[in-house]
C-alpha cells in the first residue's frame, strides 16, 4: 500500500512540476518535474510511515 501511495504522489508531483515548468521551456519543465517528483516522494513517505501500517 505504501508503494502505491508513493507512486501516485510522484506522478502528481511530477505532473505539477512539468505543468509549471512548461510555461518557461522544455528544460525547465524537465527540471521542475524531477524536483516535484522528489518533493512529493519525500512527503508521501512521511505521510505513509505516519498513517499506514
Amino acid at each position: 500500500m505504501k508503494a502505491m501511495v508513493w507512486m501516485v504522489a510522484t506522478t502528481i508531483g511530477g505532473a505539477a512540476g512539468w505543468w509549471l515548468g512548461a510555461f518557461v521551456g522544455i528544460f525547465t519543465a524537465v527540471s521542475l518535474s524531477a524536483v516535484g517528483s522528489g518533493v512529493a516522494l519525500y512527503y508521501a513517505q512521511r505521510l505513509a510511515n505516519e498513517y499506514l501500517p
